[in-house]
């Protein structure tokens, strides 16, 4: 099967916001009067992002639902996305599943691919989404501010907990190890929160790379430092009761892989952010707050600050 069999196979469908349709040299997108373009690529790379036994079709939902997420910490509404992908070689099978997986997220959020480039190679997927928001409503990294209430939705941790299972370094229940292989494989992009948080949250980031690190981003760019109630964030990981209290801690604060939404708002804003989280189906805790001087402070149950040092997921570490 050559290159342009396999695209015409698995990845056409019929164009709605392309203007010109498949097979120009370029796709026309048009946000509506008043938006702004919000844009984001991801690469996953076999080996490095996801193992090579990793089921294709929980594979295609991945390599999307890690660029939503990016728009959903951004307020935007998915509109469309570009797909490059290196195969090392044509599995119909796996271009099958691969494809079902891909569609069946795109189609939950009316996300239209438009294009992109296939080669030969090893197994990488790199997706470009594009999404839109209202002129000057993106939330940003940079809006932080002292006194703000610091949250997080959904559950830390377990992404991790169910890759240490697949390095052999923890064993689990089976019924443990499957939703916390479930949060790893297909994590859900929380747009729906992001849409209604535009003109509540100050700032905003998704959580890729462990929540420390992440969260140390907003810091930087907001001129701002924190406090984290590390017994609140205790409680963010369903599969807690597998783990000691340091390494669950360690899981929390540096897993990666989480894909949730850290954000603040100030504290007047907390019924807010309740109604926002009640709208999108979507628990968020509020584990921490904002604070004036410089640096991450973690604290333990005590109020006692925790001398261990967490550091997230670095690519080039």
């Amino acid at each position: 099967m050559g290159e342009f069999e396999l695209i015409e196979r698995f990845f056409k469908r019929p164009a709605r916001r392309n203007a010109l349709g498949v097979g120009d040299d370029c796709a026309l997108l048009s946000p509506a009067p008043g938006m702004q373009l919000a844009v984001s690529c991801d690469m996953l790379l076999e080996g490095r992002h996801f193992l090579s036994t990793v089921n294709p079709l929980k594979l295609g939902h991945k390599a999307l639902a890690v660029n939503l997420s990016d728009l959903a910490a951004c307020g935007a509404k998915p509109l469309a996305f570009t797909l490059a992908l290196a195969l090392p070689r044509v599995d119909d099978e796996w271009l099958e599943q691969f494809s079902k997986g891909l569609f069946a997220l795109a189609d939950e959020h009316a996300c239209e691919l438009l294009g992109g480039d296939t080669t030969r190679g090893p197994l990488n997927i790199c997706i470009t989404v594009f999404g839109e928001v209202p002129k000057g409503s993106a939330l940003l990294r940079s809006g932080a501010r002292a006194g703000d209430d610091i949250y997080v939705s959904g559950n830390l941790g377990d992404a991790r907990l169910a890759l240490e299972v697949f390095r052999g370094s923890l064993s689990l229940p089976a019924e443990l190890f499957e939703a916390a292989r479930a949060r790893l494989e297909q994590p859900r992009p929380r747009v729906a929160l992001g849409l209604a948080l535009r003109g509540i949250a100050s700032s905003a980031i998704d959580i890729s790379d462990g929540l420390v690190g992440d969260l140390g981003h907003v810091l930087r760019q907001s001129g701002v430092g924190a406090q984290i109630d590390c017994g609140a964030a205790g409680t963010l990981m369903d599969a807690a009761a597998a783990l000691d209290e340091e390494r669950k801690l360690e899981f929390i604060l540096a897993g990666g892989d989480d894909y949730e939404l850290a954000f603040t708002a100030a504290a007047s804003q907390r019924e807010a952010v309740r109604a926002a989280a009640e709208q999108a189906h979507t628990p968020v805790t509020r584990i921490g707050r904002i604070e004036a001087q410089p640096g991450l402070r973690l604290l333990d149950r005590d109020g006692q600050p925790v001398a261990r040092h967490y550091a997230s997921f670095d690519h080039f570490a």
